[in-house]
């Protein structure tokens, strides 16, 4: 059996087990950033301190030339006025960033999405495509 190209670090995983069920009880978004360490390939948080509760934080936080993974709650308010908070991913990519950035968290969405445990995933390469978010969650 092949060893995976890609790890997490037990506290990783922890952080994001801790985070799926703290951010559902959340009234602001709740972000995490996570990069891959190009040496050692292991998935882990760009910050360990903070956890991001602003989209316009989170768009400050992003870099304009290497992708980045963010797993996003963002509560919602329903028709019914049922409030739900639905755990995304959102795949940064900005389109400045190189080839080997690239092909770097290419390889890696699925395996990400997986460990996080998200319900969706977006794409997104531009920062203007924030503004929108609501509308691409539903």
């Amino acid at each position: 059996m092949a060893t995976p190209l890609y790890t997490f670090s037990p506290e990783t995983l922890s952080d994001l087990r801790k985070f799926r069920f703290a951010s559902a009880r959340a009234n602001t978004p709740q972000a995490l950033i996570y990069i891959i360490d190009k040496t050692s390939y292991e998935v882990k948080r760009e910050d360990d301190d903070n956890i991001i509760d602003s989209i316009e934080e989170l768009v400050d936080g992003l870099p304009d030339n290497s992708p980045r993974f963010v797993v996003l709650s963002y509560p919602i308010t329903e028709a019914d006025g049922r409030m739900k908070s639905p755990l995304v991913m959102i795949y940064w990519i900005p389109p400045t960033c190189n080839n080997e950035g690239r092909m770097l968290y290419a390889g890696a969405v699925e395996l990400v999405r997986d460990k996080a445990g998200v319900s969706k995933l977006i794409k997104i390469e531009e920062e203007d495509e924030f503004e929108d978010i609501e509308s691409l969650l539903q």
